[in-house]
């Protein structure tokens, strides 16, 4: 029996049940990886549990820990009253500045879809009492919340560092966030000019929001201030950003600042296990030489000058239907290497930033978590059945807008 075979129709069918299903696929995974290390591979358990990223579920766990913390006292959604208030209710100026909201907090740690979560109700509400298109805001918002997906404070951005440190490609973090900062800032902006942006600037009509003033207590000023800690220490201190997330979530938790056993139960659990168990799974590829089989797989279809164009194609018709960081990315970005040796040549970081920005720009499809929240702010029937297809015919259109993009500035 080919096993390199059986992986890859292994990691084929994790994939198309995260497309199809609710199934956590981390479970299935773990599942397959045992059946196929053990008893088709004659591994012992250990080996297969071998795999499992202890590292990367501390560093995940330690960070979505202190933003839940954030979440749960209230320190983010003060933060979001405030940026709203600052804009006095322009309506033109609302849009861009929910994009720059959600590129700033979701760097800062929540990541792309905890800031999705807690800035598209806010948003949609805001866009309705404005008479702002609701579509107009849901790509502001999604692509906003999708442009600090891969700070490397934020989930996504600690997964796709830790699998392109794995394969050689080290301290790429600020080339990873600025490059998919800038595609999605380009799509943005290119759907405020298209779909009536520039209109609402024009408006003498946008009255004022009427949001109330909240105003920060103690818990708060502690929680910025742990927050700014982390970042600093990450940033200039070169600590290690799980053990210093867990540290600031102590310090938060015996000052009572937020209460640990709540924020806890807001992790995202189902991420954390469907990231873990795709990655042990990804471990059976790398063993039994499934992984060459899936670059070899990709490498007829590309060439060294359509490659970058190709996988971010291929990443984004996959990410409409599944999930970007905990399937997709890490299904495609070990497989890089191997897909280098095939075609004769090319920039590995060149395809590891095609993959990251072809499978993230697809991400406000109404399909996806965060296209889904935005869709959920709509009250009127009408209105969210309509935004529902404009977001669909978004989503897969950038399909081909992530494969030009990576073809043009990742050659």
């Amino acid at each position: 029996m080919n096993l390199a075979v059986v992986s890859v129709s292994a990691l084929a069918l994790a994939i198309l049940l995260s497309c199809v299903t609710q199934i956590n696929v981390g479970i299935v995974s773990i599942a397959l990886a045992w059946i196929i290390g053990v008893y088709l591979g004659g591994m012992q358990a250990k080996q297969v549990a071998a795999g499992f990223p202890v590292e990367l579920f501390l560093t995940l766990s330690g960070v979505t820990l202190l933003f839940a913390q954030a979440q749960v006292n209230g320190t983010l959604d003060r933060m979001t009253r405030q940026a709203v208030r600052l804009c006095r209710g322009n309506a033109g100026a609302l849009p861009l500045m929910f994009f720059f909201l959600g590129a700033g907090l979701a760097s800062l740690g929540p990541g792309n879809i905890a800031t999705a979560a807690l800035l598209a109700p806010a948003a949609m509400a805001t866009a309705e009492r404005l008479r702002i298109p609701a579509f107009l805001m849901a790509i502001m918002v999604g692509n906003g919340a999708n442009a600090g997906s891969l700070s490397p404070f934020a989930p996504t951005g600690i997964i796709v560092n830790g699998l392109m440190d794995r394969i050689g490609l080290h301290n790429a973090a600020m080339h990873n966030w600025l490059g998919n900062f800038a595609a999605h800032a380009t799509v943005a902006l290119a759907g405020y000019l298209l779909f009536g942006g520039i209109g609402q600037l024009r408006r003498k009509d946008t009255g004022q929001v009427e949001e109330e003033a909240v105003p920060f207590a103690k818990e708060h000023w502690i929680t910025m201030a742990v927050i700014a800690a982390l970042v600093l220490g990450t940033l200039v201190g070169k600590v290690n950003i799980g053990m210093a997330a867990f540290a600031c979530a102590a310090v938060l938790a015996l000052t009572r600042a937020s209460n640990d056993a709540e924020a806890i139960r807001k992790m995202p659990w189902n991420t954390l296990v469907m990231v873990s168990g795709v990655t042990v799974l990804i471990g059976i590829l790398e063993k039994t030489q499934g992984i060459e089989l899936f670059a070899g797989l990709m490498a007829k279809v590309s060439t060294p000058e359509s490659v970058t164009a190709v996988v971010a194609f291929l990443t984004g018709v996959v990410s409409v239907y599944s999930s970007t960081s905990g399937v997709v990315l890490p299904a495609f970005l070990p497989a890089i290497p191997s897909l280098m040796e095939k075609l004769g040549g090319g920039s590995a970081l060149a395809v590891a930033s095609a993959m990251n920005i072809g499978g993230h720009l697809v991400d406000v499809s109404p399909l996806s978590t965060i296209g889904a929240l935005c869709l959920a702010g709509v009250a009127d029937g009408a209105e969210s059945k309509a935004l529902f297809y404009k977001l669909l015919v978004w989503g897969l259109s950038m399909c081909a807008v992530g494969a030009g993009f990576s073809w043009v500035f990742f050659r």
